[in-house]
C-alpha cells in the first residue's frame, strides 16, 4: 500500500470489527461473560496492537464502544466509560511500547488493567451498588475488572504480541 492514511484506516477498522466479532461470539457462547465485574473479555487481548501501532488506538476505542453498544449487559454509560477507558489505555500502552522486559511490552500491557480497573471500577461503585460509596467495596470492584484484564493480556496478549511481531504485513504500521 502506498498511502500511509489508508494503510492505518483498514488497519484501525480491521481491529475495530476484529474486536467487535471476537466479543460478539464470547457473548453468544458465554453469555454476560465480557460484562460482568470479573470479565475476561478475550477481545482484550487485541490491545496489544496499540503496542505495534497508533491505528490500534482508534480501532481499539471504536471496537470498545460498537460491543458495548451491541452487549445486552451494558447502559450506555458503559459506552462512554468503556470507551474512554480503552481509549486512556491504548494511548498509554503506544506511549510506552518501547519499555520491554524479557522483549515483551509488560508495562504496557498493565495500562488496560490499571485504567478499566479504576474508571470501570468507580462506574460499578457508583452507579451500579447501593448505599453510597464505599472505598473497600471500590477497590474489589477495580480489583475484579483489573485481574480480568490483566489474565486475559498476559495469557492471549503476550502471545499474540509476539506473534504479531513475527508477520511481516504488521512491520509498516510500526509509525
Amino acid at each position: 500500500m502506498k498511502n500511509s492514511k489508508v494503510q492505518h484506516l483498514v488497519i484501525g477498522a480491521m481491529i475495530a470489527a476484529l474486536y467487535i466479532v471476537i466479543n460478539y461470539a464470547q457473548e453468544m457462547i458465554f453469555p454476560a461473560s465480557t460484562t460482568m465485574a470479573i470479565q475476561f473479555r478475550l477481545a482484550e487481548a487485541l490491545c496489544v496492537f496499540a503496542c505495534i501501532t497508533p491505528s490500534a488506538i482508534w480501532g481499539l476505542t471504536l471496537g470498545t464502544f460498537v460491543a458495548n453498544f451491541v452487549s445486552m449487559g451494558t447502559l450506555p454509560l458503559d459506552w462512554a466509560l468503556g470507551s474512554l477507558a480503552t481509549l486512556i489505555a491504548a494511548v498509554c500502552m503506544y506511549q510506552l511500547k518501547n519499555l520491554k522486559l524479557f522483549t515483551l511490552p509488560l508495562l504496557s500491557a498493565l495500562m488496560p488493567a490499571l485504567v478499566n480497573g479504576v474508571i470501570i471500577g468507580l462506574e460499578i461503585e457508583i452507579f451500579y451498588v447501593e448505599g453510597g460509596f464505599h472505598f473497600g467495596s471500590f477497590l474489589i470492584n477495580a480489583g475484579c475488572v483489573a485481574l480480568g484484564e490483566l489474565a486475559v493480556l498476559m495469557v492471549l496478549g503476550m502471545p499474540l504480541y509476539k506473534l504479531i511481531e513475527r508477520i511481516p504485513i504488521f512491520h509498516y504500521a510500526k509509525q
